[in-house]
């Protein structure tokens, strides 16, 4: 059995579309899906848990996501509040820094919705979903905007501060660092979830990682409909395609398909242990 840990399933909007993309991926193994509930912003961020309480093998999380940091109101967050109360809401995410795109909200703005969203998990002991794109790879414009503001570093102090010492694992979605980003998340309890750009040609930092990190701290995602792996890059991903990055992920750690299928699997429900 193989666990898409974040997927973005209410994106799938075409009439018929996503019981289409869930059937596929049961076809595929791919046993049970993490829906990630950022909507297009906090109004619409009640989505994932909507399908995960239609559907048994689903579940779902709830968060704000950077882009939409200038959105975590006070109304915003008391709704989030509510969300991760929900049993079938089962982690706070995705949430984080990113400094990639000029548009985004400035640097106070993300890590004042990051830091009161950390303490929303806290108090509802419920592990994060970190989003974070490593500012080396952020357009001219926004280099120009956010300065020697360093999207990784400030998101690792901000954990170190306000996360770590709670106890509470989370995930570092779509892990794209190095070796080194590698290491301080791991030493901060995170897990890594790796998707389909592991299997890019230009990942070789990202494939170290995959290879350095112990065995009971990685996890597989799609990021759909995004990221779609090799052999099916630049098409709209799914669920089901899960299985390209698990057998990349397999090989690279010189271990079967199926047995990287079991160690994820288990990973995942320690992280839930609600998940059945």
């Amino acid at each position: 059995m193989l666990i898409d840990s974040h997927c973005h399933l209410d994106f799938y909007t075409e009439p018929g579309e996503l019981q289409a993309v869930i059937d596929r991926a049961s076809a595929a193994g791919v046993e049970r899906l993490l829906a990630i509930g950022i909507g297009d912003g906090p109004g619409t961020m009640h989505r994932a848990l909507e399908i995960a309480n239609e559907h048994p093998h689903i579940y779902a999380s709830a968060g704000i996501h950077p882009q939409e940091a200038h959105q975590a109101t006070p109304e915003s967050l008391a709704k989030l509040e509510t969300l991760i109360q929900q049993e079938k809401c089962i982690a706070l995410g995705e949430i984080g820094l990113d400094y990639y795109h000029v548009e985004n909200p400035d640097v106070p703005t993300q890590q004042a919705a990051f830091i009161a969203q950390m303490q929303i998990a806290a108090n509802a002991r419920k592990p994060i979903l970190i989003h974070c794109r490593t500012s080396e790879l952020a357009t001219p414009a926004a280099k120009a905007r956010y300065g020697e503001a360093d999207a990784e570093r400030d998101l690792l102090a901000l954990i170190a501060e306000h996360w770590h010492p709670h106890g509470i694992p989370g995930v570092m979605h779509c892990f794209s660092g190095d070796l080194g980003h590698a290491r301080r998340s791991l030493d901060l309890g995170f897990y890594l979830s790796f998707a389909g750009n592991l299997t890019y040609p230009k990942a070789q930092g990202i494939r170290d990682a995959a290879a350095f990190a112990p065995a009971d701290c990685i996890l597989i995602e799609t990021d759909a409909p995004f990221l779609a792996p090799i052999p099916h890059r630049g098409q709209r991903n799914e669920p089901a395609l899960v299985v390209h990055t698990a057998a990349f992920l397999a090989e690279l750690r010189g271990i079967s398909a199926d047995a990287l299928a079991d160690l994820t699997t288990a990973n995942f429900r320690r992280l839930f242990p609600t998940v059945a």
